[in-house]
């Protein structure tokens, strides 16, 4: 009895095992499967996966971006592409393409627009000779590539209450994206007033300024997905005020006890302080240097020096910007 339980216990394992062997090819045919849906949307590293080398990781619109690289070991020579795709999408562009032997150094470049990601591709075999974004190994480069501004610097001066319009362009041209006017105020920037561009990217930005003096002025750009941020001197701004001045010889002794070179009286403003006059198309920067005058409603007395510089005569309405 024994030796007949010995030999049923035997048949049986092997049953088990055959049923085993049976159940294991079915479970592992889906690997294969499961392994080639995976790795149709994220491919793995290709064997010797290229990495290499961008000059410039950030750079200005319509510059040349640059990479360098060895080619990987080949029996023949090989057919190695610079492509490109936008932020945010899944299309690769051929930028360039040159033939490089196995372990030779080469160079592609190609001028850029708009920011983006970098792979080279090895056309010969027909896969890519780096592997997709998210690979662990992945030698994909992003660049960022700076807005153009297109806009003239110029002096402005006017009133306060009189409209400015500044016109410009901002490259590459694409309709909606808002530009900013902004002011300088010691080391920081204020906006001024902002403005959206066209489809061909020309915009117009306009507003009325109250406050009085000069400030530096420039246009920005904050940046999107095709563009980093940018901005562009725009000159400067002076806004005055009208008001009645006369003038008088200064040679002699003065209120504030000095003689500046550009004088002027005022009533009430501190010794030394500095103000910026114009008459027609000429300015002059005067400073406080004695009390004046009492008579007819005037705001400024000229030194002779003064009057002089910007051709006033007589009684006139100047623009002052205090």
């Amino acid at each position: 009895m024994d030796a007949f339980a010995a030999m049923r216990d035997r048949r049986a394992a092997r049953a088990a095992m055959g049923a085993l062997m049976v159940a294991l090819p079915a479970s592992a045919a889906l690997a294969p499967a499961q392994s080639l849906a995976q790795g149709s949307a994220t491919p793995s590293a290709p064997p010797g996966a290229l990495p290499f080398q961008l000059r410039a990781s950030e750079i200005d619109y319509g510059d040349r971006v640059l990479v360098a690289a060895v080619a990987p070991t080949a029996p023949t020579p090989q057919t190695l592409e610079l492509q490109f795709a936008s932020t945010g999408g899944s299309t690769w562009k051929t930028l360039g393409t040159t033939t490089s032997t196995g372990g030779s150094r080469f160079e592609l470049s190609a001028r850029l627009t708009t920011s983006g990601r970098l792979r080279v591709v090895d056309a010969t075999a027909g896969v890519s000779a780096i592997p997709q974004a998210g690979t662990a190994s992945s030698t994909i480069r992003r660049v960022l590539v700076n807005a153009a501004l297109q806009v003239r610097q110029r002096r402005i001066d006017i009133l306060a209450g009189t409209r400015v319009s500044l016109r410009g362009r901002l490259l590459p041209g694409v309709r909606g994206r808002v530009v900013r006017l902004q002011a300088r105020s010691g080391r920081t920037w204020h906006t001024l007033a902002s403005g959206r561009t066209t489809a061909r990217g020309a915009f117009t930005i306009s507003y009325v300024p109250q406050a009085l003096g000069f400030e530096r002025l420039r246009v920005r750009f904050s940046g999107d997905r095709l563009n980093a941020p940018f901005a562009a001197h725009a000159g400067a701004l002076t806004v005055f005020r009208p008001a009645l001045a006369s003038w008088y010889y200064d040679r002699g002794a003065t209120a504030c006890g000095f003689n500046a070179f550009y004088g002027v009286a005022n009533r009430t403003l501190p010794c030394g302080t500095k103000v910026q006059l114009r008459l027609g198309s000429r300015t002059v920067t005067a400073v406080v240097d004695d009390r004046g005058p009492y008579v007819g409603g005037r705001e400024w007395d000229l030194g002779q020096n003064t009057a002089a510089a910007l051709g006033f005569v007589g009684v006139e309405t100047i623009w002052s910007t205090l």
